[in-house]
Parts: C-alpha cells; structure tokens; sequence
C-alpha cells in the first residue's frame, strides 16, 4: 500500500493473516470436495467440459475438484507455498491473482481443450501463482519481489517448465493458462511507475 513519496510499505499484519486464511480455506475446500467425492462419487464430472455450456460452471469448480488423493496432495502443497507468499502481500492481492488466474486458466481450457474431455484440479492456479511470483518483481522492481521470484524459479521452475508441454493425461492447457493468467496478474497489480 502507497504512502506519501509512492514507497510500497507492507500489507497491515490483519490483512495478510485474512490472505493466509483464505489460501488456507481454498485448499481445506479441496480437501473436503476431495473426501465428499471419494464417499459419493460423481464429483470430477463436474470440472470443465470443453466448449460445453454445461461445463462453463467447471470454470468455477474445477480449481476444487481432484482425480483421487494423489493428485490433490502434489496440488496442495505448491498451492500452500505460493498462495502463502502472494498472501503475505495480503488479502485484496491473494483474492485478486487467485480469481484472475482460475478465471483465465478455466477459460483458456473451456476454449481451446480437446473436446469430449474433462478438465479439473488446482493446477492451472498453481502454474498462475508461480509465472506471478517470478513475474511480478520484473514488473514491480522490488529486489524482495526479484529474490521470491527467483527462489520460485529455481525450485519449481523445471516443473513450471515441464508442465507446459503437451502430455496424455495432464491438462497441459490449464497450466499455459494458468501461467498467462499469473502474468496478467502480476502487470495489473503492479504498481504505477513514477513518471
């Protein structure tokens, strides 16, 4: 947040404890879609349905919605470390990255995925979080937002890279949507140039 000579200054502490809060509810919703669907069944035809009106609500619920236990766990924990990051910028930023890239990660995949397909799981905002965190110190200049980056460079940046290679099984278009979206996020919050 500005003050007066337009030097960032820290999110309050309360505001960062609510960022963490929501990443922390995000992903206990996971888990609990996770555990209802593995009682009842039925849940991962839900996810997004490419160029289906009826799968535009996978838009929405896909980001929530796993292909068993496994999968949720190698989503949970990259989810928890990078929300947590964009999170201690607080809450107003945390909110505003995870809705643009789910909404550009499930639009891209909604467009341009190969049809008769089901799309789901918190991927696409994992790989938003992380082309965000290594982007936004390009377009902020902080050197604290420039080391972030490059630590999230250097121990995700193999799998970021990887995952956006097309592969059988992997929705490979949530992940180079979800990354796009994590740079748009990181251009639309930074902050003003001094001109």
């Amino acid at each position: 947040m500005p003050h007066a000579g337009g030097v960032s200054t820290p999110a309050p502490t309360d505001t960062r404890r609510s960022g963490l809060v929501v990443v922390a509810a995000l992903v206990a919703l996971m888990w609990l879609s996770e555990a209802v669907d593995a009682v009842v069944g039925g849940l991962d035809a839900q996810g997004i349905a490419p160029r289906s009106v009826d799968g535009l609500s996978g838009v929405v619920l896909a980001p929530f919605l796993h292909v068993g236990f496994g999968h949720l766990v190698s989503n949970t924990v990259p989810f928890l470390v990078m929300g947590a990051l964009i999170a201690l910028s607080g809450l107003r930023r945390v909110l505003v990255v995870t809705a643009v890239v789910a909404l550009v990660s499930g639009l891209g995949t909604w467009l341009v995925a190969p049809p008769s397909t089901v799309h789901l799981g918190a991927s696409g905002v994992v790989f938003g979080y992380g082309t965000y965190l290594v982007s936004r110190g390009l377009f902020d200049r902080r050197w604290l937002y420039l080391l972030t980056g490059l630590i999230v460079a250097l121990v995700y940046g193999t799998t970021l890279l990887l995952g956006l290679v097309p592969q059988d099984g992997i929705s490979w278009q949530a992940h180079l949507f979800g990354a796009i979206g994590g740079l748009l996020a990181a251009r639309l919050l930074a902050r003003p140039r001094a001109g």
